[in-house]
């Protein structure tokens, strides 16, 4: 393909992205209200990630040589 065919390509779908990225912004801003509450689950799932990234190990202390197990 010519180079110029891909970058029409490029512009017509990055326009298409944003119009996308627009119209998902304006449903969700629409079904939000406006004095946002965090309700249980939201704390239980935030809560679960900072327990999930305080008992992973630190990635510079792992060996990057070690066998893995089948």
């Amino acid at each position: 393909m010519h180079p110029d065919t891909h970058l029409t390509l490029q512009r017509l779908r990055g326009t298409e992205l944003r119009r996308q990225a627009g119209e998902f912004h304006m449903a969700r801003t629409a079904r939000t209200p406006r004095a946002p509450h965090r309700t249980l689950r939201t704390q239980l799932g935030w809560g679960l990630v900072e327990l999930g990234l305080r008992v992973l190990p630190d990635r510079h202390v792992l060996s990057t040589s070690s066998p893995r197990a089948v």
